[in-house]
């Protein structure tokens, strides 16, 4: 694959990067940031909510690069256990662990000489970082029960929906790789941030589907427009393309109308999700408050955690009864990872409602 390095036409600080939609101030930033430190070799840190772009933007500082004819390579930290994902990262060899019937090459290995993007970094474990750090620090490591040592030139680009900064005050992930990680970060503004850009967006995405399903919906009730640029956006862009892909394929004829957007679009209460439950889910919550206050009392040390796992646990349930069980559509809605409102359901032990 021959380098794409400064072959973007428009390779001014600031113009638009390819895959990513948006004029607005908060865009035109990232893609100044993005430019600025594609060229370099330092490690960059993305900062943004589930369906912010992230992928678009790593992917885009790769090729920027001077290592844009070598490999792009992802992982996705919030999929695996931590052992599947220590042979996913540093590759094992045969008979290291059951079922490793040979030696396997890991992702660090593969992007040698390329970018490695490791999405979701705040999910992984303590192990894990220890020896993240290693690779950041002596471009070195080890496979799975190997003593060998394997060196790579590889560029490492990290993204995470939560603040680091937050996590290393919890002690869930060690200060010194945030360090090595956030050497340049750049942070992903949610939709809601940049509401300037959703006429750009969804006009972008009406041409993809209705080339894709074969439709020729172009046009677009004010009403509807309106409500989309009201409208919070939890799951952000990818959301709202989620939204336009249903609005193509409901409209029955060429324009887009009120009628086809979601009922929490249209202003209706975005509540009463459960059947016989009424009211609004800001009632729900100061219900549940006031229940968890009278349950724990109000000198309780764990008061907090109590009334708010309180609270998450009935929005988790609500909304999975909303979406009928399917929780891709649930964690959307929600504005969280599918792997994250997984791990909800088993803290919750929601697991095996459906």
């Amino acid at each position: 694959m021959p380098s794409t390095h400064g072959q973007f036409p428009e390779d001014k600080p600031g113009s638009p990067l390819k895959g990513l939609i948006g004029s607005g101030p908060a865009m035109m930033e990232v893609y100044a940031m993005t430019r600025r430190v594609a060229v370099s070799n330092a490690s960059v840190l993305l900062v943004g909510e589930t369906g912010t772009g992230k992928e678009l933007v790593a992917k885009a500082i790769h090729q920027l690069s001077p290592r844009g004819s070598g490999p792009f390579v992802r992982v996705n930290c919030g999929a695996l256990s931590e052992s599947l994902l220590e042979s996913e990262l540093f590759g094992h060899v045969r008979g290291s662990f059951t079922g490793a019937v040979g030696n396997r090459t890991g992702r660090f290995e593969a992007a040698h000489t390329g970018t490695i993007f490791l999405d979701e970094i705040n999910s992984t474990t303590a192990k894990l970082q220890v020896k993240l750090l290693r690779v950041l620090q002596e471009r070195e490591f080890q496979r799975v029960g190997d003593t060998e040592t394997i060196r790579v030139d590889t560029r490492v680009i990290a993204a995470s929906n939560r603040e680091l900064l937050d996590e290393v005050a919890k002690e869930n992930f060690r200060e010194d790789l945030y360090y090595r990680l956030n050497v340049v970060p750049i942070y992903l503004p949610p939709l809601r941030a940049r509401r300037e850009d959703i006429p750009q967006l969804l006009s972008h995405f009406l041409d993809h589907y209705n080339q894709e399903n074969d439709r020729y919906v172009v046009h677009v009730q004010k009403s509807v427009l309106e409500a989309l640029t009201k409208y919070h956006w939890p799951g952000n862009v990818r959301e709202l393309q989620n939204v336009v892909e249903r609005c193509v394929v409901m409209a029955t004829g060429d324009e887009i109308t009120l009628d086809v957007l979601p009922p929490s679009m249209r202003g209706d209460k975005a509540t009463a999700l459960l059947p016989g439950r009424g009211g609004d889910l800001d009632s729900l919550a100061r219900d549940l408050v006031e229940q968890g206050m009278t349950t724990c009392g109000p000198n309780d040390e764990n008061l907090f955690e109590r009334v708010v796992s309180r609270v998450e646990r009935e929005l988790i349930s609500q909304m999975l009864a909303a979406c009928n069980g399917v929780q891709l559509k649930a964690a959307i809605r929600l504005g969280i990872n599918r792997n994250t409102l997984r791990k909800k359901l088993l803290e919750h032990g929601l697991e095996g409602e459906e």
